[in-house]
């Protein structure tokens, strides 16, 4: 894993040459058949296709950035996160089950799939490269405060760090800390402070 420690925070891994996972082959094979069967055109994959790609994590930023700014939003948000987004207009009806985990000044979350790379695309678009590859899912489960440095995120010997397995079915998303001094801000001033790695628990918000 040479080139995790040097580049991952910065730039997403060229893994095009890796094997593909379980999960990657059956997604393949499935979508060969229902072609092979038509019960989707190519056309209709295509639209999907892009539209998927187009995807970024904002859904998921004006989710957190509300939460900073509402405290009974966000008590609302950790018990039904489903039910509150949906309350704020977005359509949840496909997206899997997401639990969302809250960093405090004790504790860090992180997320990962061990399996394959279950993630939270509705919140956060495409999973990037390095999430996908075998060392960041096994590295972060073996010593998570170390990956977590090379990513330039130091956390306190003194904070315990989660790590959340996500899978099929359910999905996790990280509440990141609010920074300070932003308690006059405007939810979509709080929404351009939200970064996609800090939803994931690698990274950290930028300051205001």
């Amino acid at each position: 894993m040479a080139n995790y420690e040097t580049n991952h925070h910065t730039k997403d891994a060229d893994v095009d040459n890796e094997p593909l996972l379980e999960g990657e082959i059956w997604e393949v094979a499935l979508r060969e058949l229902l072609l092979l069967k038509r019960v989707i055109t190519n056309a209709e994959l295509n639209e999907q296709l892009n539209r998927t790609a187009s995807q970024t994590f904002a859904i998921g930023a004006s989710v957190i950035a509300h939460a900073w700014a509402d405290e009974n939003f966000k008590k609302s948000l950790l018990s039904n996160p489903k039910a509150m987004i949906a309350d704020l207009g977005y359509d949840v009806s496909s997206m899997p089950d997401l639990v969302i985990v809250s960093n405090t000044p004790d504790i860090h979350n992180v997320i990962v799939c061990t399996l394959c790379s279950c993630y939270p695309r509705y919140m956060l678009g495409p999973p990037p490269d390095w999430y996908r590859s075998a060392a960041y899912r096994a590295r972060i489960v073996r010593d998570p405060r170390e990956v977590l440095i090379e990513f330039g995120l130091e956390i306190s010997a003194e904070t315990k760090i989660r790590v959340y397995d996500s899978t099929a079915d359910l999905r996790y998303m990280v509440l990141p800390l609010c920074p300070v001094s932003v308690e006059n801000m405007a939810v979509a001033d709080l929404q351009v402070l939200v970064t996609r790695d800090s939803m994931i628990g690698v990274g950290a918000p930028k300051s205001p």
